[in-house]
């Protein structure tokens, strides 16, 4: 698209598509798990949409600062979520055209230039063809399941983590704010002698890796007795 605010509305167009999607998903939920789920429970946050050569879409509850220069922002509502769009690229923020993108998206750098260290969710995609109602969709469907298993999930640690509620707490902060690699400490805290979770923790950790803390805490359910929500046998 040549027209830049019709670009800036097709990307606020795709998040709304994602968050109704999100909120279709969460309405299939209990109330109780409804209300961990992070987009529902954050109130009002922000979704950055950031262009490297990749479109980055992260959510925040970072707070942003007031407009300043040629920043743009597009506000949404949407089930009891509300937020706000605001646009970043080479232009508004030189150093994104700095990340070199070439062979692989960069979302640790794209969130370290924007200064934003928590998300709720960050998706990357192509602008134009990856904006689609469709993707959107899926992408919304995805998150909501996700969230979901993982509010369960935590519950269940809680339940039978006897002792260490307050660690188990700390790992759900950490997952509710994107922060992989705590969470994956966190599990091993939690879980200190546990052969399983070890290796769970040691895999994601290994240098070069792009750590899988939903994977890590799977294990970490399962080390403890507990049925990782989606999984067969899973409450």
């Amino acid at each position: 698209m040549a027209d830049p605010m019709a670009m800036r509305r097709a990307v606020a167009g795709y998040v709304e598509g994602i968050h109704a999607a999100y909120a279709t998903q969460a309405a299939t939920f209990p109330p109780a798990v409804r209300g961990r789920m992070p987009l529902l429970a954050a109130g009002r946050f922000t979704v950055v949409a950031a262009g490297a050569r990749n479109l980055h879409v992260l959510a925040t509850s970072e707070a942003l600062g007031p407009l300043r220069g040629e920043e743009v922002e597009l506000p949404g509502a949407l089930d009891g979520m509300e937020w706000a769009v605001r646009f970043y690229d080479p232009v508004v923020l030189p150093a994104l055209g700095l990340i070199d993108e070439g062979e692989q998206a960069r979302p640790d750098e794209v969130r370290g230039t924007l200064g934003i260290s928590t998300v709720l969710y960050h998706v990357v995609t192509q602008p134009g063809s990856g904006l689609s109602p469709h993707h959107a969709g899926h992408v919304g469907s995805g998150l909501a399941a996700g969230h979901s298993a993982a509010a369960r999930d935590f519950d269940t640690l809680r339940s039978r983590a006897r002792g260490r509620e307050a660690l188990v707490d700390e790992m759900q902060g950490a997952s509710v704010a994107g922060l992989a690699r705590a969470q994956v400490l966190l599990a091993r805290a939690i879980a200190p002698h546990n052969v399983p979770v070890g290796d769970a923790v040691d895999t994601a950790l290994r240098p070069g890796t792009c750590p899988d803390p939903d994977a890590v805490r799977r294990v970490l359910v399962e080390a403890l007795g507990g049925s990782p929500a989606g999984t067969a046998g899973a409450v």
